[in-house]
């Protein structure tokens, strides 16, 4: 008699965005292995409120709790509890029916609900970089002793974890494939008139706009720098950024022999995320498969910090350490906002970036208290900047 599978209880914090929207296709995929226990969103409650029709969640939390009348409404024929806050959301995902939670919010919004998630002892898929990028030292100790898990979503992440199963030597260099963006080519001049439309067109990736502006001046490559180094324990300097357009390696491991163990595929999110879900199984998926005999050339080049700046302006964030990677994730988000809103030119963002990590208060050894401190304090000089 075949034995059935408990359901793996999800939680997905950010279920509206990208990532939360393709983790629920895998979900709806395998209907047989996953559930979805939880689903929050920050403003758009219309989605939120369809979604938890679709996928009957046994509770969702909007953050904006100027939306809770108008979601509690859209859900009230509905047996699905419905919450408001961002206290709200570090309390639901302490619930004993959740197995594990996807933080897939945007922004430093998502450290505490993923701190709150570790301390009940959830296993973790990430794909909130910010969580490592600002505390990268206090989650790494959180997740040691409660004993809970790391699955890394984002998928060069990923492509590092799967290089590493089964790997006991220790790591020679750790290879983060970028793809350069849709600017890769701009010359500086050109840059200086880039738009918000220009940026949004990213050639390979479907992703939200934060996260695609991030990408564009390759701020995002470098909290993978940042997030890289926590994760996997490598250095700095054993981290090297190579781009490569074409988005089929998706990053790679170097040894002490000089063996390089690369994860390849189609840019397509929703692999990394069922591998977190699933790991360590491997499912079978109806995702599009790599085509080797379309695949004429794979390239691969050094990056430009010069003219990328923000991703030079990581690796000194980690240089300096302590808070300086909280202040630069902080002054990032202002900046990425204005540059959306029309506030800020594109190359200007490393600009404010750069002054902002001179002005802020730098503290060797931050506390929790401390990085909300510095958030705000960095948040406050780059808009003062703008």
């Amino acid at each position: 008699m075949k034995q059935e599978i408990k359901k793996k209880q999800i939680a997905i914090l950010g279920s509206t965005g990208s990532i939360g929207t393709q983790a629920l296709q895998v979900i709806a995929e395998h209907p047989d292995r996953f559930e979805a226990r939880v689903l929050t969103a920050n403003s758009r409650w219309q989605l939120l409120a369809e979604q938890a029709r679709q996928f009957k969640p046994a509770a969702v939390v909007i953050a904006n709790e100027a939306h809770y009348e108008a979601l509690r409404e859209a859900l009230q024929d509905l047996p699905i509890a419905v919450y408001a806050g961002s206290e709200a959301l570090c309390q639901v995902v302490e619930s004993s029916e959740v197995d594990m939670v996807l933080t897939a919010m945007v922004g430093f919004a998502g450290l505490p609900p993923t701190i709150a998630a570790i301390r009940a002892r959830k296993p973790i898929a990430l794909a909130n970089k910010e969580t490592m990028v600002v505390a990268g030292e206090l989650i790494n100790s959180l997740c040691r002793e409660y004993e809970v898990p790391i699955l890394p979503v984002d998928s060069e992440h990923s492509a590092i974890f799967q290089s590493l199963v089964g790997e006991v030597s220790p790591i020679e260099k750790i290879i983060l494939t970028a793809s350069g963006g849709p600017f890769r080519t701009f010359t500086r001049e050109q840059l200086e008139t880039v738009t918000p439309a220009m940026a949004l067109k990213h050639p390979n990736w479907d992703m939200g706009a934060k996260i695609t502006i991030d990408s564009a001046s390759m701020m995002n490559k470098g909290f993978e720098v940042i997030e890289a180094k926590w994760l996997f324990g490598v250095e700095p300097d054993r981290i090297q950024v190579v781009v490569h357009p074409q988005s089929v390696v998706h990053s790679a491991v170097q040894f002490a022999d000089g063996a390089v163990k690369a994860q390849l595929g189609v840019p397509d999110m929703r692999v990394p995320i069922q591998l977190a879900f699933s790991f360590p199984e491997r499912l079978q998926s109806s995702f599009d498969r790599l085509d080797w005999f379309t695949m004429h050339d794979l390239t691969f080049e050094a990056p430009d910090t010069e003219r990328f700046r923000c991703l030079a302006l990581a690796y000194e964030a980690l240089d300096r350490g302590g808070n300086a990677p909280c202040i630069v994730n902080a002054a990032n988000e202002i900046v990425n906002r204005a540059f959306l809103e029309g506030r800020c030119r594109f190359l200007q963002m490393a600009d404010v970036i750069a002054e902002t990590l001179d002005r802020a208060s730098f503290i060797k050894q931050p506390t929790y208290e401390d990085y909300l401190h510095s958030d705000q304090e960095a948040r406050r000089l780059a808009a003062s900047l703008l």
